[in-house]
């Protein structure tokens, strides 16, 4: 496979065979119902649900909080691991709904590529740009699949140049649309020479495959007609002549992404994308951490927390954090140093996760991301190793941009509801800040869909209704400097002054104007709108 640097030594075959990447869209595009896909593909399960579909049987695998099921909306990141040919795929499927977007942004450190899915009628939407400018920042290599084909779309030249036009890369078309919507009778596959149809009747079933000669090919006139042939070659001609060739080399450092065109729904398109993830998809990649990068040949395990995901299954008041091993490889029951606290963790009971099952993983290698059951002790953005003291770096905490206040609607119950925010608080779901004056709590989210999931999980997971409230401040910035300087400011602002949940200090303001005058009057300061998740 491909190196991206030409002095890596080679992986050793069993990392080298992993592929860690997630999906990346806007809410609608299709994400989740493609994920399915990949995991019916992958022969992980039988039957893909639909994300609204009929009944019981019939529901998605990934999305497994009930609001997630009730409302056909991922609102939190899932892992999942399955083979597919000779490789390993781990697909962490992140919400499309910008309310969750801290989410999504902490999931793209934990992997090494990004599929973005767009929809063939709408185009690159303001959600998929967003995440786009994530990865670039990253230089994540991206596969792009233009889903909904079989609906009425754009012109295929046209969302090729939209792509290029709003996320300034380089498209180079992997396959080829044969005509739209009802007309839609599948692609030209331009890196196979293959020509690909699409069965409407069996959703779950595998597209056919005809092996061809070219587009001169005589063989093709007995599935296309003849207008929508003449229009294939003419498109397919102009396309060699106007889009740069695929090069694998370019897609690795994220300047180019190949297309991929389909119908997640109907199955088609699918595979050859998951052919695309396997052969110009990244293998595991060095992780930035202090003092040294982590590479994933070293034999030591190292890896870091991207997530935390309190009451998984509600039965067992569990938290499971998501670890993304960065190097070596893991057995069941070795103990590793978790950095943050320097105790040792003997991993008892490590799990893989396959949609909404799971199973004790006894080994894992490093691109791999297994989930460990604890009861607080993982943090997002904890490092776990075999004993150096080294940490993972680059996982963002934002700003919240909305804060609201919180009661119980049991004022008795004001201690199980500190416990509860201190959970989603570790877990990366809200920010909850301690005012420095007064009871209470103010919670920070980033969209305001999250305060009703909040409500709602505090009451399905702990049995407290709570009510959230207006607060008088509209932002908050994490407070830094030296300890003097920041102890003065603390005591001449104190009805200003809250703590986060790591107990770091936080000036909490009602207008930019206060901000502002702090930044101006305070230069031995500094005010900002993240913090890397650490201690």
């Amino acid at each position: 496979m491909l190196d991206t640097s030409t002095n890596r030594p080679a992986l050793p075959p069993e990392i080298a065979r992993r592929r860690t990447f997630a999906i990346i869209s806007h809410p609608d595009a299709g994400k989740t119902t493609l994920t399915e896909k990949f995991l019916l593909y992958g022969g992980a399960i039988q039957m893909a649900g639909q994300v609204r579909a009929k009944g019981e049987a019939r529901r998605t695998r990934s999305d497994f909080m009930k609001m997630e099921q009730d409302r056909g909306i991922s609102v939190s990141a899932s892992a999942m691991s399955f083979d597919f040919r000779e490789f390993r795929f781990n697909l962490v499927d992140t919400p499309g709904h910008s309310d969750f977007s801290e989410d999504t942004y902490r999931t793209l450190t934990a992997v090494d590529a990004a599929i973005m899915v767009i929809d063939g009628a709408k185009g690159v939407e303001s959600q998929t740009q967003k995440l786009f400018e994530v990865c670039r920042l990253r230089d994540l290599p991206i596969l792009t699949f233009c889903n909904k084909m079989d609906r009425e779309s754009r012109d295929t030249f046209e969302i090729i140049d939209e792509i290029q036009e709003n996320l300034a890369i380089d498209v180079t078309p992997a396959s080829w649309p044969i005509g739209m919507g009802r007309d839609f009778l599948g692609c030209y596959d331009m890196i196979n020479d293959r020509l690909e149809l699409m069965d409407r009747a069996d959703r779950n079933k595998i597209a056919e495959s005809i092996k061809i000669q070219g587009l001169d090919d005589p063989k093709l006139a007995e599935h296309i007609p003849a207008d929508m042939l003449d229009q294939l070659r003419e498109e397919v001609e102009m396309a060699r002549e106007l889009l740069p060739a695929l090069d694998p080399q370019s897609v690795l450092e994220g300047h180019m992404t190949p297309i991929w065109f389909g119908s997640a729904i109907n199955s088609f398109g699918v595979k050859e994308l998951m052919d695309g993830i396997a052969n110009y998809g990244p293998e595991p990649q060095p992780q930035s951490a202090d003092p040294r990068q982590i590479s994933p040949d070293e034999t030591k395990v190292a890896g870091f927390v991207f997530k935390v995901q309190a009451n998984m299954d509600p039965k067992h008041r569990d938290r499971v954090a998501f670890v993304r091993l960065a190097s070596g490889h893991f057995k069941r029951g070795m103990k590793l140093t978790h950095v943050r606290t320097k105790k040792p963790m003997a991993i008892s009971n490590p799990v893989l996760f396959l949609a909404s099952d799971r199973e004790l993983a006894e080994e894992a290698w490093a691109g791999d991301i297994i989930g460990i059951p604890n009861h607080g002790q993982l943090r997002i953005g904890d490092t776990l190793t075999e004993g150096e003291t080294i940490r993972a770096t680059g996982i963002p905490s934002f700003a919240p941009e909305l804060l609201q206040g919180v009661r119980a609607g049991d004022p008795m119950k004001a201690k199980h509801l500190e416990k509860a925010l201190m959970q989603f608080a570790e877990e990366g779901a809200a920010k909850v800040f301690k005012p420095n004056i007064g009871s209470g709590f103010i919670v920070g989210v980033v969209g305001a869909l999250q305060f009703e999931v909040l409500a709602s999980r505090i009451e399905l997971e702990y049995g407290l209704p709570v009510r959230f409230e207006a607060s008088q401040f509209t932002s908050a910035r994490w407070v830094s400097g030296a300890k003097a300087d920041v102890d003065k400011f603390v005591n001449t602002n104190k009805q200003h002054i809250a703590f986060d949940h790591d107990g770091d200090v936080v000036y909490l303001t009602r207008m930019q104007w206060d901000i502002d005058r702090v930044v101006r009057d305070h230069p031995e300061l500094s005010l900002t709108a993240t913090k890397e998740m650490m201690v």
